[in-house]
């Protein structure tokens, strides 16, 4: 039985009546031409069923035409979005996104970005990293783009700025003419202490009592484990903060365990704009931090290094305030 010989980019090149050369530089995107011949080349490959050599790509380009993403933890919604934005760009621009989840472990951050930065041309981190392990990565010699983490110096990254987004949401609670708010945070986020500074001193200026809470992790399970610190103290306060989705998901859960009503008896209000948040029981009031757009934000930054082209060290995109019926007071 003869085995049936795979398509080469000569017989691609035959069929769309083009060269070698242009459809080579048309697979790698190094070249943009028109639009019929582009139409032509696509044609042959969808025809012939070609499917390029990344190997020999790699050893003929010293390009492996892949961009690395490592985030936090997949499983939380807003990582799921920042994947999506970068994905759409790098099929956009015929690069494949190779994804690490780095589960929350600092130990071995390192270790498992050390088995994807051998197999990309860039790097996208979005996630919490130590000092270590953020100078490591400055020193190494493919671009590196940061997703959320606080500018420094030597650092290319994009986000959201902290104090607006909190300032956002808490101006429009204190709208409602509250008495208390409280914050549930996760002290292991940098941005936790930003936050908490800035909500201590938006509600002294409007005679509001803050009340500070923590979590183990900014989790839906960390969140019920604390639930009845929160909602069942004789101090409760009038409305929370939650310091993500998740953990303002979890607290609405154990409320309608406890008989307390959202928005009726406490307001209850997120960050992040998660897929799920506007489908829960009642649908959650939350700041949209715009995972998607960040994502496609820093690919196309990692995309502009690796041209070498220059770009701006930070950018911030503005939040969105999502006021949805937790925080609607009857």
């Amino acid at each position: 039985m003869t085995k049936m010989r795979k398509p080469t980019i000569r017989d691609v090149a035959k069929v769309a009546g083009v060269s070698t050369a242009t459809v080579s530089k048309f697979m790698n995107a190094q070249q943009s031409f028109s639009e019929p011949v582009e139409s032509k080349i696509r044609e042959a490959i969808d025809q012939l069923g070609y499917q390029q050599n990344f190997m020999a790509r790699a050893v003929a380009t010293g390009k492996t035409g892949a961009i690395g993403l490592g985030v936090l933890d997949i499983c939380n919604p807003h990582y799921t979005n920042v994947v999506k934005g970068a994905n759409r760009i790098a099929l956009e621009r015929n690069y494949s996104l190779l994804v690490v989840d780095l589960d929350e472990n600092q130990r071995q951050i390192k270790q498992r970005l050390q088995t994807l930065i051998t197999r990309v041309d860039g790097l996208l981190i979005s996630g919490r990293l130590s000092d270590e392990v953020i100078d490591w990565l400055t020193e190494l010699r493919i671009p590196v783009v940061f997703i959320g983490h606080p500018f420094r110096t030597g650092v290319i990254s994009v986000g959201m700025d902290v104090k607006l987004t909190i300032d956002i949401l808490a101006n429009y609670l204190i709208q409602q003419q509250l008495k208390s708010i409280a914050y549930v945070g996760y002290s292991g986020a940098n941005w936790n202490s930003v936050r908490i500074a800035e909500l201590k001193s938006i509600f002294a200026d409007h005679d509001i009592k803050f009340i500070e809470y923590n979590v183990e992790e900014p989790t839906v399970e960390a969140a019920e484990r604390i639930a009845s610190k929160v909602l069942l103290s004789n101090h409760r306060a009038d409305a929370i903060i939650a310091c993500n989705d998740q953990v303002a998901i979890g607290l609405m859960g154990q409320a309608r365990q406890f008989g307390v009503r959202i928005p009726q008896d406490i307001a209850i209000a997120g960050i992040d704009n998660n897929p799920i948040s506007k489908h829960v029981n009642p649908s959650l009031t939350t700041i949209d931090t715009r995972g998607q757009d960040l994502g496609e934000m820093a690919i196309k930054k990692v995309l502009d290094l690796i041209e070498g082209k220059t770009v701006i060290s930070r950018e911030d995109l503005d939040p969105e305030l999502v006021i949805r019926e937790s925080t609607k007071r009857i």
